[in-house]
């Protein structure tokens, strides 16, 4: 029987990090606490290494072979970055085993670290305390990327947190479970053995939610091309991953009283719906007479798989169709969804929908002479629209510095480079069929550019900026000309 101080003691765990050194532990203490953006970007190099470990063990391939660390690591990345691009074939490379490693590295990446570590942490110590509830905001709210005090403005306050946590672990696991009991019948009616689709649901299913995009077998989507339950069940998967679990917390607290949703809710979804019809229409204008596209489909095939288009270029990174054979306008416009990327603290990439939004909004008020930026009977604060710019500003210098390095070593079409470069800072998946075919140094380049798009532009920057400086006065103001 424990004693009644049993419960007091402080675990093996926690008694060995209290015997550290004096300055290592003030050292770790000051890197987890005081910068969960450093943090977290310490820890995806971590789970990396891990995984690309992992990946290069001969019982990970197929044929019992070392794969070579180039593909290794750009898989590993590809992984827990929940990107979906690959330099081999995912369906034959991989064994069972290897199949089971990306699996999982998919749900982590997916979850973010630091929303899974704080997950632990309530598990361990059945409540999450100040510091932890700090963190988990800064994962959740992208305005929150850097320690300090939060305020009432952030979109998931300090309060929610706890909540939060379980509606993310929740909804994941509930999610993906129906998807996968979703899934599963049209699996066997398209010829998988029913064995074999015990685990392909699964695995779609944690593919599409994930806005990853891997496909289990070697013809991907090909044989599902016209079952439009299996591909309807698959967008609904991708567009649950890509609100983001903010938006989906509210959902479940708000349900159908729109006029309660949060600002972020509102213009999340609102946004969200927007590009994806806008984005059909565009991708129906321009391919309904492709031969190589949809040119040979009926008229209701074309326009399904024009929204389905729409869909995977948001994140999803599932294709009915050789990307590669787009039109080079089509290519474009893929690149401009895939860009903005689907919602915040989502497991989607991009710049994000309510960074469009706010910046739209902000244009809109400018035009209209309005002294702020409104939306729905709130203003949206200044600080708010710098970092929208800042996002912006980041993420379009990185994929240019990346496109540029990468047509100077293939040489390769830009538009093909363009697409695929927004496509892994985007986390998207889709490839114009360049990317395999790359060699050793444009991979790396370009699996660099995956994690700098999964870990975000706001957190890179914070982790970048060592602290931030309080000014107590003013400068003269002077107007420069612009425009």
């Amino acid at each position: 029987m424990p004693r009644p101080d049993d419960a007091a003691r402080p675990s093996a765990l926690a008694h060995a990090l209290r015997t550290w050194p004096p300055a290592a532990w003030d050292w770790f203490r000051e890197f987890t606490t005081a910068s969960p953006a450093r943090f977290a970007v310490g820890v995806y190099i971590i789970l990396i290494a891990l995984f690309t470990a992992l990946l290069s063990l001969p019982a990970a391939a197929a044929d019992g072979v070392r794969t070579p660390f180039v593909d290794a690591v750009f898989t590993a990345i590809s992984t827990v970055c929940v990107t979906g691009l690959s330099t081999v074939d995912m369906a034959t490379h991989w064994s069972a085993f290897g199949r089971v490693i990306i699996y999982i590295g998919v749900n982590v990446g997916a979850l973010g670290v630091l929303t899974l570590a704080s997950i632990l942490g309530l598990v361990i110590s059945k409540r999450l305390g100040l510091r932890a509830k700090l963190m988990a905001a800064s994962d959740t709210n992208p305005l929150r990327a850097h320690g300090g005090p939060v305020n009432e403005g952030q979109t998931v306050r300090l309060g929610e947190v706890g909540p939060l946590l379980a509606t993310i672990a929740v909804s994941t696991l509930i999610i993906e479970a129906g998807l996968a009991v979703l899934m599963y019948p049209s699996l066997v009616i398209g010829g998988v053995d029913p064995l074999r689709a015990l685990w392909e649901a699964p695995y779609y299913a944690a593919m599409s939610f994930t806005n990853t995009g891997f496909a289990p077998n070697p013809g991907g989507l090909e044989p599902f091309q016209h079952d439009y339950f299996f591909l309807t069940v698959m967008m609904a998967g991708v567009f649950l991953g890509s609100i983001g679990f903010p938006v989906i917390y509210t959902l479940a607290r708000q349900r159908w009283h729109v006029r309660q949703w949060s600002l972020h809710a509102k213009l999340t979804i609102i946004t969200t719906v927007l590009l994806f019809v806008i984005g059909a229409a565009v991708f129906l204008a321009l391919e309904f007479d492709n031969p190589k596209t949809f040119g040979d489909r009926d008229a209701w095939d074309t326009l399904y798989q024009s929204f389905f288009l729409s869909a995977m270029t948001r994140s999803g990174g599932f294709s009915t169709i050789d990307i590669g054979s787009l039109h080079g306008s089509s290519l474009i416009v893929g690149s401009m969804l895939m860009f903005v990327g689907g919602g915040s603290a989502s497991t989607a990439g991009g710049i994000k929908v309510t960074t469009l939004a706010v910046l739209a909004l902000a244009v809109w008020s400018e035009a209209k002479g309005r002294p702020s930026v409104q939306a729905f009977g709130r203003r949206i604060p200044s600080d708010v629209q710098r970092v929208a710019l800042s996002v912006v500003a980041w993420g379009a210098t990185l994929v240019s510095v990346s496109t540029v390095t990468i047509a100077q070593i293939t040489q390769a079409p830009v538009v093909d480079v363009l697409f695929d470069v927004i496509s892994a800072f985007a986390t998207v998946g889709l490839s114009s069929g360049l990317t395999e075919g790359m060699p050793d140094l444009a991979k790396y380049v370009m699996a660099a550019t995956m994690l700098m798009g999964r870990v975000g532009t706001v957190t890179l920057a914070a982790a970048v900026a060592a602290t931030s400086r309080s000014q107590l006065y003013a400068l003269p103001v002077e107007r420069p000309i612009v425009g």
